[in-house]
């Protein structure tokens, strides 16, 4: 029986690289975002019936009418998220509203939803991608960096939720990833102190003892082992992918 993965968030960046990794392993994709035109070239570029959906996951009506369009869902993965800076005094309303709307509780409303066939076929994949940012802290980022504690927070509790279920939930937590998202961080960096976009990106690269940005491809190969039967020992973790960021 052929397994559907569903992932948020999958027109670029991490997003696209988990769908194209799961379609090489044979499981029927579908792909949701705001932008149709990212998700339907996703879709095209995996053929294989998979499926582009436009879907707003800070809406509990829009993703609710996404689940009743698909098919059950056996992988979930919450890709979808923004990621904005301001000092906290001038964090205005609407910026700390919508990292909380988008990435958690767009987690949140999908999970609910996909939950369901899941615990009736006793087998399911729920992945959070969440962030280090989740786990530290940084200046600059409350917002952001609220947001994906509270994912982590929500991974564990359904982990522990559903464990004797047949059902896996756990988080990824990305350094600095060498996605469209990072290149608007540099042009901030850039924009704000006057550095070229060759030094603001080698400040994020030193972030890492690694000195280089992880890529995408390694985030979804982490992605696919916690989606495999081989992954399903591993429940209610947030696993670093971060070149050892967090150590410094």
């Amino acid at each position: 029986m052929v397994k559907t993965a569903l992932i948020t968030g999958g027109g670029r960046g991490i997003g696209r690289a988990i769908a194209l990794a799961f379609a090489r392993e044979g499981i029927r994709i579908a792909v949701a975002a705001r932008t149709a035109e990212q998700i339907n070239q996703v879709a095209a570029e995996i053929g294989n019936d998979s499926i582009a959906i436009v879907c707003d996951v800070s809406d509990p009506q829009s993703v609710s009418h996404m689940f009743s369009e698909l098919p059950e869902i056996d992988i979930l993965v919450n890709n979808a998220g923004i990621a904005e800076s301001a000092t906290l005094v001038n964090t205005p309303d609407e910026l700390w509203h919508r990292h909380l709307s988008i990435n958690l509780s767009g987690t949140f409303y999908c999970t609910r939803a996909a939950l369901p066939a899941m615990l009736k076929k006793g087998w399911g994949r729920v992945i959070n991608i969440a962030s280090i940012a989740g786990k530290t802290g940084a200046p600059y980022i409350a917002a952001y960096s609220a947001s994906k504690h509270g994912v982590l927070g929500l991974t564990r509790s359904i982990a522990l939720e559903v464990a004797t279920s047949g059902i896996t939930v756990n988080a990824i937590c990305p350094g600095y990833v060498d996605t469209e998202m990072v290149s608007r961080g540099v042009e901030r960096i850039t924009s704000r102190t006057g550095r070229s976009a060759e030094e603001a990106l080698d400040t994020l690269k030193k972030m890492s003892p690694q000195n280089r940005l992880v890529t995408s491809e390694e985030v979804a190969a982490l992605a696919w082992l916690l989606a495999s039967d081989e992954g399903r020992g591993i429940n209610g973790q947030g696993i670093n992918v971060d070149g050892g960021s967090v150590l410094f």
